[in-house]
């Protein structure tokens, strides 16, 4: 599907020193997972209408969850807006010390 939103090589590299290490069952693709994420968040979605391309619903949402706890995405942002080299995933997306976007209610959909 052409209209999915897919990170780049670059942004995954850029994105990876921030990412936890899995441990135990290998864990579902990063960059399918976090695309799908964005994707989510970018168009509104219900966590159950993210398309399959980017796997479990249930793995998109709870991926969102546990990043959002261990404060992957504050890092992220931190450090990209400190270096002023922002990423496709920082406009409008996710916004420091808030799990989803500023648009939203502030409340997990799905």
């Amino acid at each position: 599907m052409s209209h999915l939103f897919w990170l780049t090589g670059k942004q995954m590299r850029r994105i990876g020193p921030y990412y936890p290490l899995s441990f135990g069952i290998p864990r579902v693709d990063d960059k399918r997972v976090l695309s799908g994420i964005i994707f989510v968040i970018r168009n509104g979605l219900r966590w159950r209408d993210a398309p399959k391309d980017y796997g479990p619903h249930k793995t998109i949402c709870n991926r969102l969850i546990r990043c959002s706890r261990l404060g992957v995405f504050n890092r992220i942002l931190y450090r990209h807006r400190r270096n002023r080299h922002p990423l496709a995933m920082t406009h409008g997306v996710l916004s420091p010390g808030l799990p989803f976007s500023s648009s939203s209610s502030g409340q997990a959909r799905g």
